[in-house]
């Protein structure tokens, strides 16, 4: 790409993003921005600032912002609207964060006369894939660096010496072999690789970060209370909280019982298995509720649709289509289901579980006097069951005399 002068990388402040920063600049002979996001992965960032000022970049090209509240409320808020999981189990921590950062790396760009952007994706992973789909539609022209893709600094070992050589320093818990690999932000932490890539072997205690040991959780269950307006989280025991408060306030409660823990083997996009620790203690919480205010709420056929809808649109998110016109359109259908989707779920968190125990609306589907056991004064006539059934069994009787 030699027509390439300006990029923009996404920056961590982190040993690997330093390492590309000054790669970036004196292999490739490139002007860097450096763009960190606040996504409320829980360490300070402004650090940040004071190691790309010590790489000689200029401040007005350092970008340093607090999306917290953008990742909640136009990214997570929306993946949650359809009780989305990943292989029925992950909530998508790391898949949801990064288009995002492409958004924001792309607008930065533009704004800054960047011909390209860059990230510190491996070859290996599916975030690569992520940063490169949202970024492309969003601006079809950007051009993307990944340089784990081109370079020759294949090992711990060659990625600190290249570090020394181009005076960038390098704590001393980097110098040792890393244990497992980590990513967080407000909805979640993970932890893969090294001591974790033997399915067989029970995660160490030492890899949470995020959680107390469910057993070692209180042993009194706390009753909380969350509210919802048309499918999001707008009220915590009677308090109003924007979304990125309510998160993390419940992220506090999950982590206080121990809640949101899973041990998974998925099927990353680029086709190989991977094991990984996912801590969602907040993120767990809100789904079971969100899933509690759907029970009374939606209608059979709308609800037994979206169940249908959510593994496609999970995949969706997990492999970087974000920003594709099939998950918008579905997006769209979620939206709509979610209109009456407001009320009162009351939960209990009590060692590593977060149950539903209680859910009310105004816009409840349930009806008591057709339900009860005791006298429904005419509202459900029994007797409509028996032509109900004979319809329903019709076709089943002609196929049993058929075959018999």
């Amino acid at each position: 790409m030699p027509d390439i002068k300006r990029v923009v990388l996404a920056y961590s402040g982190g040993l690997d993003t330093s390492v590309i920063a000054k790669w970036l600049e004196t292999e490739r002979g490139l002007e860097v921005v450096t763009f960190t996001a606040d996504l409320g992965q829980g360490e300070e960032i402004e650090p940040a600032r004071e190691k790309a000022r010590a790489m000689g970049i200029p401040d007005e090209h350092i970008y340093i912002e607090d999306l917290r509240e953008e990742f909640v409320r136009d990214f997570v808020f929306p993946m949650m609207r359809a009780n989305a999981r990943y292989e029925g189990d992950y909530l998508l921590g790391t898949s949801i964060a990064r288009p995002l950062i492409s958004k924001r790396l792309v607008e930065i760009a533009h704004e800054t006369g960047a011909d390209a952007i860059a990230h510190g994706a491996t070859g290996k992973g599916n975030d690569q894939v992520r940063f490169e789909l949202s970024a492309y539609a969003l601006d079809p022209n950007i051009r993307v660096i990944a340089p784990w893709r081109e370079w020759d600094l294949t090992s711990r070992t060659a990625l600190i010496a290249w570090a020394e050589k181009h005076q960038i320093a390098v704590p001393k818990d980097k110098r040792g072999e890393s244990p497992f690999s980590t990513d967080a932000n407000l909805l979640h932490t993970s932890s893969e690789g090294k001591v974790l890539e033997d399915p067989w072997e029970e995660t160490p205690d030492y890899v949470y970060s995020r959680t107390d040991h469910p057993e070692d959780a209180p042993d009194t269950p706390e009753y909380i209370t969350l509210e919802f307006e048309k499918g999001d989280g707008v009220a915590l025991n009677g308090q109003a909280l924007s979304p990125a408060t309510v998160l993390a306030a419940l992220n506090d409660l999950g982590r206080k019982h121990g809640i949101g823990r899973l041990d998974l083997v998925e099927n990353r996009f680029v086709g190989m298995k991977s094991r990984g620790m996912y801590e969602t203690p907040g993120g767990e919480i809100y789904a079971r509720a969100h899933r509690g205010i759907e029970q009374i709420t939606l209608d059979r056929g709308a609800a037994h649709l979206k169940d249908e809808l959510m593994p496609k649109y999970a995949e969706l998110i997990y492999n970087g289509f974000w920003f594709a016109p099939e998950r918008e359109m579905l997006q769209a259908a979620i939206d709509l289901s979610q209109e009456k989707v407001s009320g009162t779920v009351r939960l209990k968190l009590y060692k590593g579980n977060a149950m539903v125990v209680g859910r009310k609306s105004a816009n409840s589907l349930y009806s008591e006097a057709h339900v009860t056991f005791e006298d429904d004064a005419g509202a459900y006539d029994q007797k409509d069951a028996e032509g109900f059934i004979k319809l329903n069994a019709l076709r089943l009787k002609l196929l049993a005399k058929r075959d018999r």
